[in-house]
């Protein structure tokens, strides 16, 4: 019927140089495919006479997203993995590369349409990064498919699949169509297309069936299109009885057509879906109102251009070309025909079988040990403590960041309550403990970042109810983005004002902190306070006169300036004392002048160690100019998202956490902390972690100097798994300790 369907002393030794011998499965470690050369030249590696502003020496930020690509989609084909873990990483890949369409093509063919011909650093126009990219998601598709189909043929053998409408038996099929009639048929639509209706319109990402068809008494061809009703309740797969096999939507819908055309004859039905252009910022510096700017935008993205199409194999030329014509997209590169399943980010959906044994053991984040007595205030605990540093999703996010914002809510000694936020989630409980703040008396201000690419229209939400609630929200400094994870508690102690503070790398969003890595420090430091309380009168007046910041890096203002400058001195603190170290840890290199830095240092013979996730214009390991670099990227459990900057400075070491990575936006377009940590109780913490990442065997990717990345192959625990047992110890240690204490106590009183 259908043709397709579908640290230690003030002065200290550089930290050893862990690179270990990696081990090799039998069937050898995997590897990304390499940087591809510039467009007209031939593949070739920068050698130590290359000129430090060459552009081979600077990878592509969008090609090297892809590579992070390939590294996820690779997780997926990982047999030590889990298999409905596995099948979770193609669906979050797909997901992430609509994520990249939307964004980034999107933002690119909007340069092309603009006539701009500039290249970036690494020498490539927007017309030719668009032409590389879309080679690498051709390719990155074609191996998901071919993934998925392997993943499936396992998953059957646990009675777990994705199965075809035809191959179910009578009863199935019947009962699977009476439940398809009870309970979506009714939100269906079919649009005919011909010159008496207007073209559809079609919504982003939204999957549809293309039918053709004609009378039993006319020959003559029609189309229509046909929604695919997927969300508000209703699943992408649909479950065979009470099995674990299910069909997809589109696959039952097209086989059940004569309930939308009784009586027609459905000559073939196509399955399609279209991805539209999310770059659609308008001019913030001449809005009257931000608000109305960005809810206007929300409006535009709904009908922005389509930069993409996919479409099953197989579909009729015509058909093909006629709706390419209708979305305005070039028929030879814009349209993706795809050899299996469409929109395969609902995989995720399948992920939530319960079948304890195809997922991870379970994880449940520990309190930090030193709040773990929550019957005492935290602000006395911070205050004892001198700083806490939280290591989220491994120590608990509920019982530290919420808990200190509950706690200031209704301490009658906290006076004012400052936060920015930049995402959050409707399970997260810092809105409503802003709004008990508010409610108690207490003065409560709320830098709202409105522009936080696909959480606009949620922020608008939440500054609305806070502005309800008389809370003072206000949306940062006109042009920049508010990214910085900050609060500031002013309270009365016993006998000052003293302002308590939290800087962290990750955003308050009690989801993501369970799936995120991110540091967080609390502090009662009086320095810290004086700077917090400077960053806050500028994000709420966007004034800048002459602000004194005394240990925070705030950016624009200062950070980039201070990280060159610290790279400076490790070189010259090298050359004179030698050990020279400097290790980084974030989502992204891609700022060319710390790149360009990172080069030379490498080149007086600093050791560079760069824990980067995704992007990464540096290429390591060339001889004579960067062979003291490595680059590796850990690819695990949980999305690693916290930064870190380390330099060993002749001994006297510096430790930062923040929220900027090394990128240009980050650096000269936002709003950005990155805060000392000077406890050497927490400066070991960080150590820690730089090392167990650094000498990761089973989760990280090593850099190679062509751009690939290889696997790391050991079967030990990887990184993310030390980290559990590392929190989980010092609770249970911690927790031994309380008891010891609380048994004492008893004991005493007993005895009077």
């Amino acid at each position: 019927m259908t043709e397709n369907t579908t640290s230690g002393s003030a002065r200290a030794e550089a930290p050893s140089d862990h690179r270990p011998e990696h081990k090799r499965s039998s069937g050898g470690p995997a590897r990304t495919p390499p940087h591809p050369p510039l467009p007209g030249r031939a593949p070739s590696l920068p050698t130590e006479s290359t000129p430090l502003d060459a552009p081979e020496l600077y990878l592509n930020r969008e090609l090297t997203w892809l590579n992070f690509a390939w590294r996820v989609i690779h997780q997926a084909a990982d047999t030590r993995l889990p298999l409905l873990e596995r099948l979770k990483f193609v669906g979050i890949v797909g997901s992430t590369l609509d994520e990249f369409c939307m964004k980034r093509i999107g933002g690119l063919k909007q340069q092309v349409g603009a006539r701009m011909n500039d290249r970036t650093v690494d020498g490539r126009t927007p017309a030719e990064q668009i032409v590389a990219c879309q080679a690498d998601l051709h390719a990155i598709e074609a191996f998901m498919q071919k993934t998925l189909a392997s993943l499936l043929v396992e998953l059957a053998t646990h009675d777990i699949g994705i199965v075809r409408y035809e191959s179910l038996s009578r009863s199935e099929a019947r009962d699977l169509r009476a439940y398809y009639f009870e309970n979506i048929f009714p939100l269906v639509t079919p649009q005919a297309m011909d010159p008496a209706h207007p073209f559809p319109f079609v919504s982003n990402l939204s999957l549809n069936l293309l039918v053709g068809l004609h009378y039993a008494n006319d020959g003559t061809s029609l189309l229509a299109r046909v929604k695919v009703p997927v969300g508000a309740g209703i699943p992408r797969f649909l479950r065979v009885g009470t099995s674990h096999r299910y069909v997809a939507l589109e696959d039952v819908m097209a086989h059940n057509l004569d309930l939308l055309f009784p009586g027609m004859i459905i000559e073939c039905c196509t399955p399609f879906r279209v991805t539209r252009n999310a770059h659609t910022e308008g001019e913030e510096e001449q809005a009257d109102d931000l608000l109305a700017l960005i809810e206007s935008e929300l409006r535009e993205r709904k009908f922005a251009p389509i930069v993409r199409m996919e479409v099953a194999r197989g579909i009729q030329d015509l058909h093909r070309g006629l709706l390419a014509d209708k979305f305005g997209l070039d028929e030879s590169t814009d349209v993706f025909e795809v050899d299996g399943l469409l929109g395969m980010r609902d995989l995720l959906e399948l992920t939530e079988i319960n079948a304890p044994e195809l997922h991870d053991p379970p994880h449940r984040p520990v309190d930090h040990p030193e709040l773990i007595v929550q019957d005492r205030s935290i602000f006395h605990q911070i205050r004892d403590a001198g700083a806490l540093l939280v290591y989220h999703p491994y120590e608990s996010f509920s019982t530290s960041v919420e808990r200190f914002l509950r706690e200031a809510s209704e301490d009658p000694k906290v006076r004012a309550i400052k936060m920015t936020l930049y995402r959050t989630s409707a399970d997260t409980q810092v809105v409503q403990h802003l709004i008990n703040a508010a409610r108690n008396g207490k003065q409560v201000a709320a830098v709202v970042e409105l522009k936080a690419r696909f959480d606009e229209a949620a922020n608008i939400r939440w500054a609305n109810r806070l502005e309800e609630a008389g809370i003072h929200v206000s949306y940062g400094v006109v042009g920049l983005k508010t990214h910085c994870k900050a609060i500031l508690v002013v309270r009365r102690d016993y006998n000052r004002l003293r302002r308590y503070t939290h800087l962290g790398t990750g955003n308050y969003h009690a989801g993501n902190a369970r799936s995120y890595t991110d540091l967080g420090l609390l502090t009662c430091d009086d320095e810290i306070g004086h700077d917090m309380t400077e960053l806050f009168n500028y994000l709420t007046t966007g004034y800048k006169p002459n602000r004194k910041f005394l240990k925070l890096l705030p950016a624009p203002k200062l950070l980039k300036a201070a990280l060159l400058a610290k790279i400076d001195r490790e070189i010259e603190l090298h050359r004179s004392r030698g050990h020279g170290l400097i290790q980084l840890k974030c989502n992204a290199l891609e700022d060319a002048d710390i790149t360009h830095a990172l080069y030379r240092a490498s080149q007086a013979g600093v050791r560079v160690d760069l824990i980067v996730r995704d992007t990464c214009r540096l290429r390591p390991g060339i001889p004579g100019l960067s062979d003291n670099v490595r680059v590796i990227s850990i690819v695990g459990r949980f999305l690693e998202h916290a930064r870190i900057y380390y330099f060993h400075n002749g001994g006297n070491e510096e430790y930062f956490i923040g929220s900027a990575d090394c990128m240009k936006r980050n650096l000269e377009s936002r709003v950005e902390t990155v805060v000392p940590v000077e406890d050497p109780a927490l400066r070991k913490q960080l150590r820690f972690i730089l090392e167990t990442q650094l000498a990761d065997e089973r989760s990280a990717w090593d850099m190679q100097p062509d751009g690939s990345y290889v696997q790391r192959t050991g079967n030990d625990p990887d990184a993310q798994q030390r980290f559990i047992e590392w929190a989980e110890l010092r609770h249970r240690d911690a927790t031994r300790l309380k008891r010891r204490r609380t048994k004492g106590i008893v004991t005493r009183t007993r005895a009077m």
